[in-house]
Parts: C-alpha cells; structure tokens; sequence
C-alpha cells in the first residue's frame, strides 16, 4: 500500500522563519504599526490575510493588509537566492522516495518563492507533488493544504505522515485526520507542537533522518 510523506518547508525544510519575522516586521512598520517580532514568529504559518489579523485584529483597516502582504512578498524576496536549506533536508526526501513514500510538499509559499525553497532543498526528483497557496482556500490551520495531499499522492489520510514545525502546521494535520511530526527548527516549543497534535517531536530534519527508524516513518509502504 503506498504512503504519503507530507512536508511543510519554511521552518521544516528551509531555515527561513525568522526572515518571514524579519520581512513582515518591516512591512507592517512600513503600513504605521509596530508590531512585536515574537508576536510575528508566532504567526508564521498562517496564510497572509490569517496572520495580519492575528496581529493586527479584526478591527483594522482591512485596507491595508494588500499593501501589507504585498510588502513582506517584496522584502522576502530579497532572500530568495540565499534562502538556506536545513542540513539533511535534502537527504531526508530523497531517503524517503527510496523507500517508496510518496514526497509531497504543503506550504504557503507558491510562484517565485516556492521555486526558490525547492532550490534551496535540491531534491526536485523526489518531490512528486505540491500544494501551494495557489491551490486551496484556506491556508494552515485549515486541513485543506494536507487534504490536497493526500489526493494527489492518491492515498488516504491514514496513509500519510505530515511534518512541520509549527502548530498551525500539526492543527492542520490533525484536522485532516493525518499522524503530525513536529520539529523543533522552527523555533516552537515541543510542548506547543504535542498540545496541538504532534504524536513525535525532533530536533530538525537531520535528527528526524538520524531516527528513522523509530519514528513515524519507520514502517514503509507495503
């Protein structure tokens, strides 16, 4: 029976969250709202129009959240040929294509910056799918990103293994009835990533590798 291993990548595959804090902190400084990058970090993960809202609430001037978003795309961006892979990232989804997983991607990035991470994580001939922004709804923490696939690695949710590093990321997994890893690279607590669902937590993605076996993965397709 095949299997899906499903991957988020800023803050799993890409060491790039805290230039995701960095790039929004300028942009909502450049909109008039000074915004703690604690705060920020914490957002990371939600799509655009979730996490201006989460930190600028409901009440805001919706007007500005274009511009807003716009913005962070653009000083983002400046990254975008430097954009620095975890160590093993690479190894990890190539590793578990050999064993007959099935490798998809779930992010909010999409376009340009989706090309860019998967340069930075230099595995393309094992990747099999995407599921980007562009193609669902609603980002993290809805499940619909990880719903997306599993129907296009052709495999039901009990199936697949979802990884990401942050608790939108294990919410979403959870959501779509799919066993959650967490890792701890994206700066979250490993008792933040366990109350939101993560079954198993490791250090990054070369300790994930390094424990294989005795992880989630452990078990290939039949």
């Amino acid at each position: 029976m095949a299997k899906a291993a499903i991957f988020d990548v800023d803050g799993t595959l890409t060491d790039t969250n805290h230039l995701h804090v960095v790039s929004w902190w300028e942009a909502f400084q450049q909109a008039g709202h000074t915004v703690p990058m604690p705060d920020i970090h914490r957002a990371v993960g939600l799509g655009s129009g979730d996490l201006i809202e989460r930190l600028l609430g409901p009440d805001r001037d919706s007007r500005q959240d274009a511009a807003i978003s716009c913005a962070h795309t653009v000083l983002y961006a400046t990254y975008f040929d430097r954009l620095p892979a975890f160590r093993g990232a690479g190894d990890l989804l190539r590793t578990l294509d050999g064993r007959g997983w099935k490798v998809v991607l779930a992010t909010s990035a999409s376009g340009a910056e989706l090309a860019a991470l998967r340069r930075a994580v230099d595995a393309d001939d094992s990747i099999m799918a995407t599921a980007s922004s562009d193609d669902v709804d609603r980002g993290k923490p809805s499940p619909e990103s990880v719903e997306l696939a599993c129907r296009l690695a052709g495999v039901g949710p009990g199936q697949a293994v979802f990884v990401g590093d942050t608790v939108w990321d294990m919410e979403a997994a959870s959501r779509a009835g799919v066993r959650a890893v967490g890792l701890l690279s994206g700066g979250i607590p490993r008792a933040d990533l366990e109350g939101a669902g993560a079954e198993a937590v490791y250090t990054d993605v070369a300790d994930l590798l390094d424990r294989l076996g005795d992880s989630p993965f452990g078990q290939g397709p039949a």
